[in-house]
Protein backbone atom coordinates (compact mmCIF):
# COMPACT_ATOMS: atom_id res chain seq x y z
CA UNK A 1 0.00 0.00 0.00
CA UNK A 2 2.68 2.57 0.64
CA UNK A 3 4.34 2.12 -2.73
CA UNK A 4 1.64 2.47 -4.28
CA UNK A 5 0.70 5.98 -2.63
CA UNK A 6 4.68 7.07 -2.94
CA UNK A 7 3.65 6.61 -6.94
CA UNK A 8 0.42 8.48 -6.67
CA UNK A 9 1.95 11.36 -5.09
CA UNK A 10 4.86 11.30 -7.64
CA UNK A 11 3.16 10.90 -10.68
CA UNK A 12 2.04 14.51 -9.77
CA UNK A 13 3.19 17.09 -11.82
CA UNK A 14 4.03 14.37 -14.64
CA UNK A 15 7.12 13.28 -12.52
CA UNK A 16 7.08 9.17 -11.10
CA UNK A 17 9.42 8.13 -8.72
CA UNK A 18 10.42 4.79 -8.15
CA UNK A 19 9.43 3.94 -4.89
CA UNK A 20 12.21 1.07 -4.46
CA UNK A 21 15.40 3.55 -5.41
CA UNK A 22 14.49 7.19 -5.61
CA UNK A 23 14.80 6.97 -9.52
CA UNK A 24 13.06 9.75 -11.10
CA UNK A 25 10.77 9.30 -14.20
CA UNK A 26 9.40 12.08 -16.03
CA UNK A 27 6.78 11.81 -18.41
CA UNK A 28 7.53 14.10 -21.80
CA UNK A 29 5.07 15.62 -23.75
CA UNK A 30 4.97 15.85 -27.49
CA UNK A 31 3.93 19.55 -28.73
CA UNK A 32 3.52 20.82 -32.08
CA UNK A 33 5.09 24.46 -33.42
CA UNK A 34 4.10 25.86 -36.20
CA UNK A 35 5.85 28.88 -36.63
CA UNK A 36 9.19 29.34 -37.01
CA UNK A 37 11.17 28.60 -34.26
CA UNK A 38 12.32 31.25 -31.72
CA UNK A 39 13.02 31.84 -27.91
CA UNK A 40 9.60 33.71 -27.54
CA UNK A 41 7.61 30.76 -30.05
CA UNK A 42 9.21 27.60 -28.05
CA UNK A 43 8.66 29.64 -24.91
CA UNK A 44 4.86 29.76 -25.15
CA UNK A 45 4.20 26.18 -26.03
CA UNK A 46 6.51 24.73 -23.63
CA UNK A 47 4.96 27.02 -20.51
CA UNK A 48 1.72 26.11 -22.61
CA UNK A 49 1.69 22.52 -22.10
CA UNK A 50 4.56 21.50 -19.71
CA UNK A 51 5.53 22.05 -16.33
CA UNK A 52 8.56 22.93 -14.16
CA UNK A 53 11.19 20.18 -13.40
CA UNK A 54 13.46 21.00 -10.95
CA UNK A 55 17.48 20.76 -10.91
CA UNK A 56 18.26 20.59 -7.15
CA UNK A 57 19.88 17.24 -5.66
CA UNK A 58 23.14 18.25 -3.98
CA UNK A 59 24.72 15.50 -3.89
CA UNK A 60 28.19 16.94 -2.01
CA UNK A 61 28.18 18.62 1.05
CA UNK A 62 31.50 20.16 0.17
CA UNK A 63 29.82 21.72 -2.47
CA UNK A 64 26.52 23.58 -0.40
CA UNK A 65 26.10 26.28 -3.04
CA UNK A 66 22.69 25.96 -4.71
CA UNK A 67 21.59 27.98 -7.30
CA UNK A 68 17.33 27.96 -8.39
CA UNK A 69 17.74 25.78 -11.90
CA UNK A 70 14.62 24.65 -13.49
CA UNK A 71 13.10 22.99 -16.75
CA UNK A 72 10.35 22.18 -19.08
CA UNK A 73 10.53 19.24 -21.10
CA UNK A 74 9.11 18.24 -24.54
CA UNK A 75 9.46 17.33 -28.08
CA UNK A 76 7.75 17.08 -31.93
CA UNK A 77 9.07 13.42 -32.84
CA UNK A 78 12.37 14.44 -34.43
CA UNK A 79 13.01 17.73 -32.31
CA UNK A 80 13.74 17.94 -28.59
CA UNK A 81 12.98 21.42 -26.35
CA UNK A 82 14.25 22.07 -23.60
CA UNK A 83 14.09 25.44 -21.59
CA UNK A 84 16.16 26.34 -18.68
CA UNK A 85 15.23 29.18 -15.74
CA UNK A 86 18.21 29.79 -13.72
CA UNK A 87 18.65 32.26 -11.13
CA UNK A 88 22.56 32.36 -9.51
CA UNK A 89 24.36 34.50 -8.18
CA UNK A 90 28.16 34.23 -10.29
CA UNK A 91 27.97 34.32 -14.02
CA UNK A 92 30.50 32.99 -16.06
CA UNK A 93 30.79 32.62 -19.89
CA UNK A 94 34.60 32.53 -21.09
CA UNK A 95 34.19 29.96 -23.54
CA UNK A 96 33.54 30.62 -27.39
CA UNK A 97 34.46 27.64 -28.83
CA UNK A 98 32.25 23.93 -29.68
CA UNK A 99 33.37 21.51 -27.94
CA UNK A 100 35.44 23.61 -24.86
CA UNK A 101 35.74 23.44 -21.73
CA UNK A 102 31.81 24.44 -20.83
CA UNK A 103 31.55 22.80 -17.75
CA UNK A 104 34.30 25.67 -16.28
CA UNK A 105 31.58 28.37 -17.08
CA UNK A 106 28.01 29.17 -15.37
CA UNK A 107 26.55 25.63 -17.07
CA UNK A 108 23.12 24.02 -17.50
CA UNK A 109 23.84 20.05 -18.74
CA UNK A 110 21.58 17.24 -20.48
CA UNK A 111 23.09 13.61 -20.41
CA UNK A 112 21.16 11.88 -22.84
CA UNK A 113 21.26 7.66 -23.30
CA UNK A 114 18.35 7.28 -26.24
CA UNK A 115 18.42 3.50 -26.57
CA UNK A 116 19.29 2.92 -22.65
CA UNK A 117 22.39 1.00 -23.51
CA UNK A 118 24.41 2.60 -21.20
CA UNK A 119 26.01 4.93 -24.10
CA UNK A 120 25.12 8.55 -23.96
CA UNK A 121 25.22 11.99 -25.48
CA UNK A 122 26.55 14.81 -22.87
CA UNK A 123 25.04 18.21 -23.95
CA UNK A 124 26.58 20.68 -22.09
CA UNK A 125 25.70 24.63 -22.65
CA UNK A 126 27.48 27.97 -21.26
CA UNK A 127 24.97 30.60 -20.15
CA UNK A 128 25.93 31.93 -23.68
CA UNK A 129 24.89 29.03 -25.94
CA UNK A 130 28.66 27.43 -26.46
CA UNK A 131 28.26 23.75 -26.87
CA UNK A 132 30.09 20.96 -25.76
CA UNK A 133 28.72 17.29 -27.43
CA UNK A 134 30.34 13.98 -27.40
CA UNK A 135 29.79 10.09 -27.24
CA UNK A 136 30.66 6.99 -25.29
CA UNK A 137 29.86 5.01 -22.47
CA UNK A 138 31.84 6.60 -19.84
CA UNK A 139 34.07 9.97 -19.06
CA UNK A 140 37.14 8.73 -21.07
CA UNK A 141 35.83 7.05 -23.78
CA UNK A 142 34.17 10.21 -25.90
CA UNK A 143 33.99 10.45 -29.13
CA UNK A 144 32.83 14.06 -29.94
CA UNK A 145 30.61 15.56 -32.84
CA UNK A 146 31.92 17.19 -34.80
CA UNK A 147 31.69 21.43 -33.95
CA UNK A 148 30.19 21.98 -37.69
CA UNK A 149 27.61 19.61 -36.93
CA UNK A 150 26.64 21.44 -33.49
CA UNK A 151 26.80 25.15 -34.76
CA UNK A 152 24.72 24.00 -38.21
CA UNK A 153 21.68 21.85 -35.95
CA UNK A 154 21.44 22.74 -32.50
CA UNK A 155 19.43 26.45 -31.82
CA UNK A 156 20.09 27.90 -28.97
CA UNK A 157 18.63 31.47 -27.36
CA UNK A 158 19.78 32.44 -24.48
CA UNK A 159 18.38 35.98 -22.13
CA UNK A 160 22.25 36.62 -21.77
CA UNK A 161 22.88 37.07 -25.57
CA UNK A 162 26.32 35.47 -26.76
CA UNK A 163 29.13 37.35 -26.16
CA UNK A 164 31.74 36.27 -23.47
CA UNK A 165 32.33 37.67 -20.27
CA UNK A 166 34.74 37.70 -17.43
CA UNK A 167 32.88 36.99 -13.74
CA UNK A 168 29.92 38.66 -12.85
CA UNK A 169 28.44 38.43 -9.15
CA UNK A 170 25.30 40.01 -7.96
CA UNK A 171 21.56 38.18 -8.59
CA UNK A 172 20.95 37.32 -11.94
CA UNK A 173 18.15 35.12 -13.55
CA UNK A 174 18.83 33.86 -17.16
CA UNK A 175 17.10 31.45 -19.14
CA UNK A 176 17.55 29.57 -22.29
CA UNK A 177 15.69 27.70 -24.86
CA UNK A 178 17.68 24.31 -26.68
CA UNK A 179 15.91 23.03 -29.60
CA UNK A 180 17.95 19.43 -30.56
CA UNK A 181 16.86 17.49 -33.74
CA UNK A 182 17.04 14.02 -33.56
CA UNK A 183 19.68 14.07 -36.53
CA UNK A 184 22.41 15.55 -34.35
CA UNK A 185 22.31 12.23 -32.27
CA UNK A 186 25.13 11.04 -34.77
CA UNK A 187 25.81 8.04 -33.32
CA UNK A 188 21.99 6.85 -33.18
CA UNK A 189 20.95 7.04 -36.74
CA UNK A 190 17.32 6.96 -37.14
CA UNK A 191 16.37 7.76 -33.83
CA UNK A 192 12.89 9.36 -33.18
CA UNK A 193 11.58 10.37 -29.65
CA UNK A 194 7.83 9.32 -30.25
CA UNK A 195 6.76 6.65 -27.76
CA UNK A 196 10.31 5.71 -26.98
CA UNK A 197 11.57 5.21 -23.18
CA UNK A 198 15.43 6.76 -22.49
CA UNK A 199 17.56 7.59 -20.05
CA UNK A 200 19.19 10.90 -18.72
CA UNK A 201 20.08 13.18 -16.18
CA UNK A 202 20.21 16.94 -16.25
CA UNK A 203 22.71 19.19 -14.04
CA UNK A 204 24.09 22.67 -13.48
CA UNK A 205 27.21 23.49 -12.82
CA UNK A 206 30.31 26.27 -13.28
CA UNK A 207 33.55 24.87 -12.03
CA UNK A 208 35.69 27.77 -12.07
CA UNK A 209 32.86 30.23 -11.00
CA UNK A 210 33.50 31.90 -7.35
CA UNK A 211 30.80 29.09 -5.73
CA UNK A 212 31.87 25.75 -7.66
CA UNK A 213 28.88 23.64 -7.94
CA UNK A 214 27.24 20.78 -9.13
CA UNK A 215 23.36 19.94 -9.23
CA UNK A 216 21.35 17.12 -10.71
CA UNK A 217 18.02 15.99 -11.49
CA UNK A 218 18.47 12.61 -10.65
CA UNK A 219 20.76 12.04 -7.80
CA UNK A 220 23.99 11.01 -7.99
CA UNK A 221 25.70 8.58 -5.86
CA UNK A 222 29.77 8.91 -6.08
CA UNK A 223 31.91 10.41 -3.45
CA UNK A 224 33.02 13.26 -5.75
CA UNK A 225 30.88 15.36 -8.20
CA UNK A 226 31.05 13.39 -11.65
CA UNK A 227 27.98 13.76 -14.12
CA UNK A 228 29.29 10.55 -16.17
CA UNK A 229 27.47 7.95 -14.51
CA UNK A 230 24.71 6.70 -16.81
CA UNK A 231 24.07 4.29 -14.01
CA UNK A 232 22.61 7.36 -12.22
CA UNK A 233 20.20 8.28 -14.97
CA UNK A 234 16.32 8.47 -14.55
CA UNK A 235 13.72 7.96 -17.23
CA UNK A 236 11.85 9.75 -19.76
CA UNK A 237 9.19 8.38 -21.15
CA UNK A 238 8.50 10.00 -24.60
CA UNK A 239 4.64 10.72 -25.85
Amino acid sequence: MVKWILKIVCLFGMIQCNSTSGEKELLVEKVQIHQELSFSEVSFVLEQHTKLQQIDVVGWKEFSYKPKVQFRLAHSDSLLFIKFYVDENHLLARQQEPNSATHTDSCVEFFFDPLGNGNYYNFEFNCIGTTHLAYGPNRRQRNFVSKKEITDQIQIWTTLGKAPFEERTGNFHWEMVVAIPNTILVYTPNFTFSNKSARANFYKCGDHTSKPHYLSWNEVLTPRPDFHQPEYFGTLIFK
